[in-house]
């Protein structure tokens, strides 16, 4: 569903970019805050199977909600937000609070000795999860795009499947519930956890000046909870301690389905005459890569590196994958850099764009007031090279505009508003040249296709279809832009009320694109003289491909090594903390995009230049830290912790006792009792 959604915010509910950018993460940081709720619900009172249930309910209600939302013809724009947040806090919700369940589900499903089989079902679950996601980056943009309801893009369509297919999926996974193994709920150890903090830090605070101090802080929590506990949650503060950094490397990942999809809308979307991608169709490059790479970097590449006597410890891996992530964002850079090239920017305040159409027959000179524009003769039905910055010293001027032809010398009056773009259409009559100021629509189309407007030149009204898409005109009208297809367009239908109209060739109008055709009268057939008023996109989109390498060998060495290093660290009962722990990192991550997209007003290419550097920054606090982290086994230290204790808490309070699992070995295979 992310794949469309920031295209869904630009496209149909007429968000800008950075409005559209924040709400996507806002939702993206949404959908990991709310696993903390899915895992307290779970563990402290319906375990996770009923938890995985009720919630996947309301993963589906959200998505029929937001498919429900995405319909033209259920109410007004504000009716369609509504729906639309509505639902994004719905499937937050649910994907959120399954999200600490279904893999810790699926890991209880295995006795303690099955290692091995339980190692191949996380593989396999992670490969599904990556497989699931290429899918869904290509099929999802396809029924965007492809189907049309509506008269438009099917948005409906594009969230309505996947609420469909998560139907199909709950009822799969009921199917099997007698299968399953289900364990009770245990109590939430993250509220034991956050108990702990918080009974320590006030009882230090309460602590008399004159009280014998202790070595660490949560030491002051050892008159009401257990040396063990405390030891343990000093173990998982050190690897919390470690996690500040991380949201950095989040701020940037994500922006593959929000700025990166906005940069991949301006690029050239068409390989040759074979294909063409939809811009949400690069996020798939991602998921492809992933399923590529964990295995050539598990079987190749560390081992190469283990060779070359180098120590490649987690944190080290994870440092390494932050430059990988900036160096991709340095790609993206220069990337933009050259995407902005095709850009018309909108004129500062107490300026306008000014582009002048001559349709007099033959050479005209134009002189305004106050500026030096246009000092050559304009030609007849010349494209205008670009665009003029106007000044106007005000936010509205009424301007004297002389033109001479052929001789002859007309004056016009016309009124602009600054911080607009117009085109000054010139016509040759009997009383001279007569002018009209059209606005102009300047900014690329949100979705990568071309918008085209014509001009008719007739005497009569004239209706032209441009593939499913019909403009009609008045005599001397022009009309609006309208967002066509991309492509070739050799002939194209038109018909006026008086005669028949031969094909127009249009011939190609490309990705991003904005076209004026102006339709004159040449040896009794309409002809048709196209105009480019925005250059199309000459960025073609292969180029984004090395950014989305550098980010997913990132991300294999930052993410999958990160979820190692935190359960290799952390005790068997503080598990779920960490991984609490880290899918704040992620949200948090998010908030950093929100934060920046709505509040630093940079430029694209500035804003990427501006990441990069951040989490290079970042990079370096967290190696100075990774430098001083010492690594523990917990296991280890268990035994240690059991062998110096003497199990005296066991032997002196009987209430202290809990079943414990002792396992009888005999050539090989163990007994669990």
């Amino acid at each position: 569903m992310k794949a469309v959604l920031t295209l869904y915010f630009l496209s149909y509910l007429h968000w800008d970019k950075d409005l559209s950018t924040a709400i996507y993460h806002a939702f993206s940081s949404l959908c990991y805050f709310t696993p903390i709720l899915g895992a307290i619900i779970a563990d402290s009172w319906l375990g996770k199977f009923k938890t995985i249930i009720y919630l996947s309910i309301v993963y589906v209600i959200g998505h029929v909600v937001k498919s429900v939302g995405a319909i033209p013809t259920v109410g007004n724009n504000d009716v369609h937000i509504t729906l639309s947040m509505l639902g994004l806090i719905l499937i937050a919700l649910g994907t959120g609070g399954i999200k600490p369940c279904v893999a810790a589900f699926g890991g209880d499903q295995f006795d303690e000795e099955a290692v091995s089989e339980r190692q191949k079902f996380f593989s396999i679950f992670y490969m599904s999860i990556n497989a699931g996601s290429l899918l869904s980056t290509v099929i999802t943009p396809i029924l965007r795009s492809d189907v049309k309801c509506f008269g438009t893009d099917c948005y409906a369509l594009a969230f309505g499947v996947p609420a469909a297919l998560m139907i199909v999926a709950l009822a799969v996974f009921i199917a099997g519930s007698s299968l399953y193994k289900r364990s009770p709920p245990q109590g939430n150890i993250l509220l034991e956890v956050c108990n702990c903090v918080g009974f320590a830090i006030k009882n230090r605070w309460k602590s008399s000046k004159y009280e014998p101090q202790r070595k660490h802080w949560l030491d002051w929590a050892e008159e009401k909870y257990s040396k063990r506990l405390v030891q343990e949650i000093k173990m998982v503060l050190r690897v919390l301690v470690l996690y500040i950094p991380l949201p950095m490397f989040w701020a940037l990942f994500d922006q593959q389905g929000s700025r990166w999809t906005l940069q991949a809308t301006r690029m050239d979307l068409a390989f040759g005459d074979a294909f063409t991608i939809e811009p949400d169709q690069m996020q798939m490059l991602n998921a492809l890569l992933i399923l590529v790479f964990v295995p050539i970097f598990d079987l190749i590449i560390y081992p190469l590196v283990g060779l070359c006597k180098i120590n490649i410890t987690p944190l080290r891996k994870m440092a390494t994958g932050m430059i990988f992530a900036a160096l991709a964002f340095g790609a993206a850079t220069l990337v933009e850099v050259n995407v902005v090239k095709t850009v018309v920017d909108p004129a500062p305040a107490g300026n306008c764009l000014l582009q002048v159409f001559n349709l007099a027959g033959g050479n005209v000179s134009v002189e305004i007031p106050g500026s030096s524009l246009f000092p050559d003769p304009i030609p007849h039905l010349q494209d205008p090279p670009k665009y003029e910055m106007l000044p106007l010293g005000a936010s509205t001027k009424e301007l004297k505009i002389q033109v001479t032809f052929n001789g002859k010398t007309s004056e016009c009056s016309q009124t602009f508003v600054q911080e607009e773009a117009y085109s000054l259409i010139l016509n040759s009559e009997t009383t001279g040249i007569q002018c009209k100021l059209v606005d102009d629509h300047i900014k690329k189309n949100e979705n990568g296709n071309p918008f085209l407007r014509f001009l008719n030149a007739q005497p009569e009204a004239i209706s032209v279809t441009v593939g499913d898409v019909t403009f009609d005109m008045s005599p001397g009208q022009m009309s609006p832009n309208k967002s066509v297809d991309r492509g070739e367009y050799p002939g194209v239908s038109c018909s006026l009320p008086s005669k028949e109209c031969s094909n127009l060739d249009l011939s190609l109008l490309d990705f991003g694109a904005s076209y004026t055709v102006i339709l004159t009268e040449e040896f009794g057939a309409i002809k048709a003289h196209k105009m480019e008023d925005v250059k199309a996109n000459n960025v073609h989109i292969a180029w984004q491909i090395p950014q989305y390498v550098l980010m997913t060998a990132g991300e294999v060495m930052f993410s999958i090594t990160g979820l190692e290093f935190s359960y290799s660290q952390a005790p068997a009962n503080m598990k779920s903390v960490l991984q609490a722990g880290w899918l704040l990192t992620v949200a948090f991550g998010n908030v950093i995009v929100l934060i920046v997209a709505e509040g630093a007003g940079l430029e694209q290419w500035k804003e990427f230049l501006l990441f990069a550097c951040l989490l290079l920054g970042v990079c370096i606090i967290f190696s100075i830290m990774a430098y001083f982290y010492t690594y523990v086994d917990p296991d280890q230290l268990e035994k240690m912790y059991l062998e110096e204790s003497g199990k005296e808490e066991d032997d002196n309070d009987d209430t202290n006792k809990k079943p414990t699992d002792i396992h009888l070995t005999k050539t090989g295979k163990s007994t669990r009792l």
